[in-house]
């Protein structure tokens, strides 16, 4: 991989960009770190930036079929979106707060960590619009075109830096927190999520059919 490719920090510019927005990942992450520290806080966001990478990957290699698949799918997929929106709200508002002694999340919460954000964000099918509209950019720019591959592993990198980036800093505050400020967080986390669901299921119901 040329990492010297203009396109590929083109690519992680992308990556970065779509990642860094403060959004139900940001939450989850930031809440998660908080509770589990800097590890649970990157695996979270480490699952979005392999959907990201997947979508990235459909735009790169121009899958015309898959993105027309998804788009079709938008409807089943704002309402699963949305209802595990809503389920790690309450997931969120019900959780007791981790004392300093809690133990270190295992590899089976690492996993699930991973997994949960990572069918999250491939619920959201107007991020391969996004991506397409990007990758379309991209080609169409002055000089040689770069590798889809290394276009994709630039969004990647691209969006797991930030994700680094957050969990390290939400990590080194986590111990400067009191127990009042974690129970406002957690409020605050589970309120938000509830309303990224509902703003996603209002977005279905009155977005072209």
């Amino acid at each position: 991989m040329d990492t010297l490719d203009p396109r590929f920090w083109q690519a992680v510019l992308v990556g970065l960009g779509i990642a860094a927005p403060v959004g139900p990942i940001g939450l989850l992450t930031i809440r998660r770190t908080l509770e589990g520290g800097m590890a649970a806080g990157l695996a979270t966001g480490l699952g979005a930036a392999c959907a990201d990478a997947l979508y990235g990957a459909l735009g790169a290699w121009g899958v015309q079929a898959a993105v027309a698949w998804l788009v079709g799918l938008r409807g089943p997929l704002a309402l699963g979106g949305g209802a595990l929106l809503l389920w790690m709200a309450w997931q969120t508002w019900r959780a007791p707060l981790a004392t300093g002694a809690a133990p270190l999340p295992t590899g089976g919460d690492l996993l699930r960590h991973f997994a949960g954000t990572f069918a999250l964000t491939l619920s959201n099918p107007a991020t391969i619009l996004s991506f397409v509209a990007v990758f379309g950019a991209l080609a169409g720019a002055g000089g040689a075109p770069a590798s889809p591959g290394v276009m994709v592993m630039g969004v990647w990198l691209g969006s797991a830096l930030w994700w680094l980036a957050l969990s390290a800093g939400v990590g080194r505050l986590r111990h400067a927190l009191d127990d009042g400020w974690r129970r406002r967080i957690n409020a605050a986390s589970a309120l938000l999520l509830a309303a990224f669901a509902l703003w996603q299921w209002a977005q279905w119901w009155t977005g072209p059919a």
